[in-house]
């Protein structure tokens, strides 16, 4: 059985239920996750006695932005549209990813996941070996990225197959806005010669960013190369914490299956297809301990 014989097994009923959006169900955890991360930022930039070990959760928490950029990207984190695309915004910017490129970006890799030719992500090979998986896992190769790639859209130069001709505008206008908002916050710290947004934004989420590379490369890695949703992605079994603070993305064969299903419904979904999960894995670390004793 594969992904588009379960959803067609579906009744009407479980298909409403299941797709069911909610402005309450979103808004709440979005206020968990900002707030914590206000909190944390505050803290660290009021100095309070062992600051400096907050900035480890701090990162963590700001770098887990990108599964709530992934969600609103598919506008399903909240019933309300703009509040899908105001919260993808932001939290693409705070991670140097506009959301505009990003949902074309993502879309195509939903639409060709693991086909070597044509999913995007697979345009930057798995690591083979233990020395690109520490690079992998640094999360150094991917702020480079990131980094230049957002000089590429503001260029007009991304001629990427998954972009097409009328997202081009589109992309290099919000490149380039985002471009002249970081500059004018770099201004404004030398100018009032200010480091606190190294120490609330730029340093946490470069120490916290393995740790989201280290969640990332459990969804796909070492999967099959098969269209079947139910085979080409893995669900993951953690704890409660983490599942929270990934908007529930660990349950990701599930959002593949069906990427209408908000993130508050994926454990039922999870339920209904459960026995029929083809990679299944009992937590990150138990994955990459098994990934690392597959390197060449």
């Amino acid at each position: 059985m594969d992904h588009r014989t379960i959803i067609a097994s579906l009744t009407p009923e479980q298909r409403d239920r299941l797709t069911e959006k909610s402005d309450r169900a979103g808004l709440a955890h979005l206020v968990a996750h900002w707030g914590l991360i206000v909190l944390l930022g505050g803290l660290i930039a009021l100095r309070v006695p062992f600051w400096w070990l907050l900035l480890l959760p701090h990162g963590i928490l700001i770098v887990f932005l990108f599964t709530l950029l992934h969600e609103a990207v598919h506008l399903t984190p909240f019933r309300t549209p703009w509040i899908n695309n105001a919260v993808a915004r932001i939290s693409g910017f705070l991670l140097f990813l506009p959301s505009d490129w990003f949902r074309y970006f993502h879309f195509a890799h939903h639409r060709y996941t693991q086909d070597p030719d044509n999913d995007p992500e697979l345009s930057s090979p798995k690591p083979d070996t233990l020395w690109q998986y520490i690079r992998h896992v640094s999360g150094l190769p991917v702020w480079w990225g990131a980094i230049s790639g957002l000089f590429i859209n503001a260029a007009d130069r991304n001629r990427a197959a998954y972009l097409p001709p009328k997202g081009y505008p589109k992309v290099r206008r919000e490149a380039r806005v985002m471009i002249v908002l970081y500059a004018a916050m770099a201004c404004l710290s030398i100018y009032f010669q200010s480091t606190v947004l190294v120490w609330v934004w730029l340093l946490p989420a470069l120490i916290g960013e393995p740790f989201l590379r280290l969640y990332l490369l459990a969804e796909h890695g070492r999967c099959a190369f098969v269209a079947n949703m139910l085979e080409n992605t893995r669900t993951t079994r953690t704890t409660w914490l983490v599942r929270k603070l990934a908007w529930n993305m660990p349950y990701h064969a599930e959002h593949h299956s069906y990427p209408g299903v908000p993130f508050h419904r994926l454990p039922e979904f999870h339920a209904i297809i459960e026995s029929h999960l083809k990679e299944v894995e009992n937590g990150y670390v138990r994955f990459n301990r098994k990934y690392i004793e597959g390197l060449n």
